[in-house]
């Protein structure tokens, strides 16, 4: 027979309950958050920022792309290298202002989170190509796809005091 989920099984389980306050503590933390103007004005120049790096890296993309022969997921790769140092550089001194902190650990650490968005931008672009859509729209999108778990790695963890 099997066991029937109840309130009371839900109260006894400890996993449960961490799960439950976890997600409560995460909820409040993000409604005090977006509460925050200055939130806003980074999210609004990690934009413009951004909008500078998706220049940059379209411009490598395609230049590496149709100028050099490269193969488009080379190319990503390539234009991604051209586009964090810009974003790097751009967020570290004028969205979060993080001159206090070390800019090599900052570096590496704005590294880790472009890779990791990187890595899902190259999943959306092979999707999205398989599917059928010319490469330079798809890179296109699959930056765009990419950038809201840039801004959140980043903003927590790489430039977070």
């Amino acid at each position: 027979m099997s066991e029937q989920f109840t309130a009371e099984t839900a109260i006894a389980d400890p996993a449960i309950v961490n799960e439950t306050a976890a997600r409560a503590r995460l909820h409040r933390r993000v409604r005090h958050g977006v509460k925050q103007p200055h939130n806003w004005v980074q999210l609004i120049k990690f934009g413009a920022v951004g909008a500078s790096g998706y220049a940059v890296n379209l411009v490598a993309y395609e230049v590496s792309r149709s100028g050099f022969g490269v193969h488009y997921i080379a190319a990503a790769v390539i234009a991604f290298c051209f586009a964090v140092t810009n974003n790097f550089l751009w967020n570290r001194y004028w969205t979060f202002k993080a001159t206090d902190g070390h800019a090599g650990f900052q570096a590496a650490r704005f590294f880790v989170v472009s890779l990791l968005a990187l890595a899902f931008n190259l999943v959306v672009l092979k999707l999205l190509v398989s599917a059928g859509m010319n490469e330079f729209q798809a890179q296109a999108i699959a930056i765009v796809c990419a950038t809201p778990l840039n801004f959140v790695g980043n903003k927590l963890w790489s430039f977070g005091r």
